[in-house]
């Protein structure tokens, strides 16, 4: 009921486009069944000497226009009749298709928006626990579904609703036996469309789900293609992908299986329903029990009736998909997004930060940070070091609220961070990434992404500042340099420092370097710090580095391990005392000094 509603929702602003869409299948159907009753007239009480027998609104025009004489002498208005109807039924019938696909497109187009907006307002860890291959299904294939039930098959109801009523009503006014005869299967066909939509959802469901399987297997490959090469992987990838087509082949192929069989069954039921009455109504028909336009009308309504009952199926199997599309679409838009306080503040941010007795953990009760404490004043320098998984990108990713804080407290400039908004917070704090993302757009565009009223002088004084503008200006397109997927054009250096000249451009007055200078050399990590230095102006900047020459500048060092700090101070100060700092520093001096003996 629920995935009903939701559809529901969506459709507003398109409900009267469906609802003129329904109308329309009503009267091309009514339309489509005044045929056989036109021929039955001019078979029996024009050409034959029969009683007029039809519904009283058919009569009363006859007689209005002459009656059953004046068709006798004008036989070709039977003819014009069958024509006009047929011309208003194709009339309808578009009126139909059109309607119907407008309005199914429209509520695709707000189904996806509705899903790409909440996405975007998924807390990061979310997006960090989701499997993108199959984000991407529930946004393209799943809304495809709906949209193709709401466009064909949604209309068919009321199509099937119309045609039953109308043609049954009709039947059993001509012949109450005959009408017996030619409903006598409808029943256990609509029966067996329940039992075979109970059966297709769940098969549905399977096959659905091994397709986001495949998916993610594609799209993890072509992200990551040039690993693939590196490591001759090739084989591995295809097998890989190999398994999980095969048992989305076999999960389709079963579902087509279930499919088959209820057609199979389904036309072999309307067959014997069509052969009984053709058998029936001929031999009541040389009887004398029927008139010969009377069995021209029950085999002209059979083939109408059965259809849309067995139809019925195909109905129901694709509502199974659909709701089956609905409900995975409507996991996503369950999933609560980022929470918003009307009351959360936005203050002037300058640089002074507070951690107080701080623990963290991802929600598995395995502490990841325990009871960290420093503080930074405003335009001060404060360097990250720690082994691999000691938390140092967790402190960060806490500075700027992509997680928070449960235990402790965190102030920026005397405001708790959690009172303030946090999409305020993530503006003042620039933060580079240790895998740079960039965007298959211009140079330009990725660098000036943070600040889109960006002048070009700032985007070169941001390259400058990151040491990137003279390569940059090497290229044949210079900016204007389309980079390709995620960057896959641009060496890591290269992708790094565009990284970086994107976040300096927002001029955040606070900087975070999530260990984003490993992938240049130490001559251009030297070159970005020293123009950081210039530029600096009061920023407070966080350098997260395991190279001792970055950090080695810093106003304060924080050493990190296993959650905890163990070691606070210059780098003159770390060196002088025993720990884990300086066991760093004196191995990475005796791996430089060996170089520089080789060299």
């Amino acid at each position: 009921m629920n995935r009903l509603k939701l559809l529901w929702k969506f459709m507003r602003g398109n409900r009267l486009i469906y609802l003129g869409a329904i109308l329309s299948i009503g009267l091309a159907t009514f339309a489509s069944i005044i045929n056989p009753l036109v021929l039955k007239i001019s078979i029996d009480s024009v050409i034959g000497n029969k009683a007029l027998e039809a519904p009283d609104f058919i009569i009363d025009g006859i007689n209005r226009i002459g009656g059953v004489e004046f068709l006798e002498r004008n036989l070709y208005l039977s003819a014009l009749v069958l024509v006009i109807l047929t011309i208003i039924q194709g009339i309808f019938l578009y009126a139909k298709g059109k309607w119907s696909a407008q309005a199914a497109e429209s509520i695709a187009k707000n189904i996806r928006e509705s899903l790409y907006d909440h996405i975007q307002h998924q807390p990061y860890g979310y997006h960090v626990k989701s499997e993108t291959g199959d984000l991407i299904q529930r946004c393209t294939s799943d809304v495809d579904t709906i949209r193709k039930f709401l466009s064909i098959q949604f209309v068919e109801i009321g199509r099937a609703i119309f045609m039953i009523s109308f043609v049954a009503v009709i039947m059993f006014s001509l012949d109450f036996k005959m009408a017996l005869v030619s409903i006598a299967v409808v029943p256990i066909i609509f029966t067996f469309a329940i039992v075979f939509f109970l059966k297709v959802k769940k098969a549905f469901r399977l096959s659905d789900e091994a397709e986001a399987d495949m998916s993610t297997v594609l799209q993890e490959n072509l992200s990551g293609v040039r690993v693939v090469r590196a490591f001759n992987k090739e084989k591995f990838e295809i097998d890989k992908f190999e398994e999980k087509n095969e048992t989305y082949r076999y999960l389709s192929y079963r579902l087509i299986k279930l499919l088959a069989g209820y057609w199979a069954l389904s036309d072999l039921l309307c067959l014997l329903q069509i052969g009984a009455v053709l058998i029936l109504g001929t031999y009541w028909a040389t009887t004398g029990n029927i008139t010969l336009g009377t069995l021209v009308v029950f085999t002209s309504y059979e083939g109408m009736l059965l259809w849309p009952v067995r139809q019925l199926g195909r109905i129901l199997t694709d509502l199974g998909k659909s709701l089956v599309s609905l409900e995975r679409i409507e996991e996503i838009l369950e999933s609560p997004i980022e929470e918003v306080k009307s009351n959360e503040l936005t203050p002037n941010i300058k640089g002074h930060i507070k951690f107080e007795n701080v623990s963290f953990d991802y929600g598995d009760g395995n502490e990841i940070l325990k009871n960290i404490s420093f503080e930074v004043k405003e335009g001060e320098t404060i360097a990250i070091m720690g082994q691999t998984g000691s938390g140092k990108s967790s402190l960060i990713h806490l500075l700027a609220r992509l997680y928070d804080y449960r235990c402790g407290s965190i102030k920026i400039d005397g405001v708790e961070l959690k009172d303030i908004q946090r999409k305020w917070i993530r503006k003042n704090v620039g933060i580079v990434l240790q895998e740079p993302f960039l965007f298959s757009r211009s140079i330009k565009d990725n660098i000036s992404i943070a600040r889109m009223e960006a002048k070009d002088a700032e985007i070169i004084e941001s390259a400058r500042v990151a040491a990137i503008h003279n390569v940059i200006e090497d290229f044949e397109r210079g900016y204007d340099t389309k980079v390709g997927e995620k960057g896959v054009t641009l060496s890591g250096g290269q992708k790094q420092r565009i990284a970086i000249a994107r976040t300096l451009i927002n001029n955040s007055p606070i900087l975070v370097f999530d260990d984003s200078l490993s992938a240049v050399d130490a001559e251009t990590d030297l070159a970005i710090r020293r123009a950081l230095e210039e530029r600096k102006k009061g920023v407070t900047t966080f350098i997260i580095s395991h190279r001792v020459s970055t950090v080695a500048g810093a106003d304060k060092i924080i050493v990190l391990k296993d959650g905890e700090i163990v070691q606070v101070g210059t780098h003159e100060e770390l060196i002088k005392k025993t720990g884990l700092y300086k066991r760093i520093w004196t191995i990475q001096n005796n791996i430089e000094s060996e170089i520089g003996n080789i060299v």
